[in-house]
C-alpha cells in the first residue's frame, strides 16, 4: 500500500516525540475531520447536526465515517445536557460493523475550562447486547486576543463497564489528548484545527495501537447561544 507523503510530513515531529518500540505497540497516521451545524428549536434548545469522516494509512483510507444530531437544552447559562444519536459506518480495512449508537450528555463549563460526562449505548448486528461506555472528557481553553481565537488542550477516556458477545471488553479501553487552535470565521463560524493523539491498550492478545490524526473540526452556530466545542 503507497503511504501519503503528505500525512507523514504533518505528522513528523508529533510521531517521534510519542513513538515507542515497534514490538510494544502498533502505530498509525490518520485525518480525522468533522462538521457541527448548530440550529435552535426553542428557547434554551438546539440542534447539532454532526458529519464525521476518518482515514487511517494502515486502513487504506476512508475507514470510518458517523452521521447524528445531537439535542442540547441549556439548563442554566454554563450547563447543557443532551441527547442524541449517530450512524457508525466502517470501510477498506476496518473490520467492524457497522453500528446505531445512542448517547446522553452534561456539558459544564467553568471559564477557559470545560468538561463533558457521556455515556454512549452501541446497538451492534453481531447481538442483542447493548455495549456501554463511559466518556468523561476535559477540555481548556486559553484565549488571543477577544475575536473568539484560542489555543486549546483536551482529554478524554474511554471506561467500557460490559462486555458482550460481539466484541466489546469491558475495562479501560483507551485515551485521546488533543492540542490545537480555534480559528474563527466571523460570529458564526469556527474551525478546530490541531494534532490528536488516540492510545488504545493492548488487551486480549491484541497489541497496543497509537494513533496520530491531524483533526479538522468545522463548526457553523446559527444559535444566539455559545456551542461549547466538545463534540468528536
Amino acid at each position: 500500500m503507497a503511504r501519503s507523503p503528505l500525512v507523514y510530513a504533518v505528522l513528523a515531529t508529533p510521531l517521534t516525540l510519542f513513538a515507542k518500540p515497534a514490538s510494544a505497540q502498533q502505530q498509525d497516521a490518520q485525518l480525522w475531520l468533522q462538521i457541527n451545524t448548530t440550529l435552535p428549536v426553542a428557547d434554551k434548545l438546539r440542534l447539532t447536526l454532526e458529519q464525521i469522516a476518518r482515514f487511517s494509512d494502515r486502513q487504506d483510507g476512508l475507514y470510518q465515517t458517523e452521521f447524528g444530531g445531537l439535542l442540547g437544552y441549556h439548563v442554566s447559562k454554563t450547563v447543557e445536557l443532551g441527547f442524541g444519536y449517530r450512524w457508525v459506518g466502517a470501510y477498506n480495512g476496518n473490520t467492524a460493523a457497522d453500528e446505531s449508537r445512542l448517547r446522553q450528555q452534561a456539558v459544564a463549563t467553568f471559564g477557559p475550562i470545560v468538561t463533558r460526562f457521556r455515556i454512549d449505548e452501541r446497538f451492534n448486528p453481531g447481538g442483542s447486547e447493548i455495549g456501554f461506555r463511559i466518556r468523561p472528557l476535559v477540555r481548556y481553553n486559553y484565549k488571543l486576543g477577544r475575536k473568539g481565537a484560542a489555543l486549546f488542550v483536551s482529554h478524554e477516556s474511554f471506561f467500557l463497564p460490559n462486555s458482550t458477545a460481539w466484541g466489546q471488553r469491558s475495562g479501560y479501553e483507551r485515551m485521546r489528548n488533543i492540542a490545537g487552535v480555534t480559528v474563527p470565521f466571523g460570529h458564526a463560524i469556527a474551525t478546530d484545527i490541531g494534532y490528536l493523539n488516540q492510545y488504545r491498550f493492548g488487551r486480549t492478545g491484541s497489541p497496543a495501537q497509537m494513533d496520530h490524526a491531524l483533526t479538522l473540526q468545522l463548526t457553523i452556530n446559527f444559535h444566539d447561544l455559545v456551542a461549547p466545542n466538545v463534540h468528536d
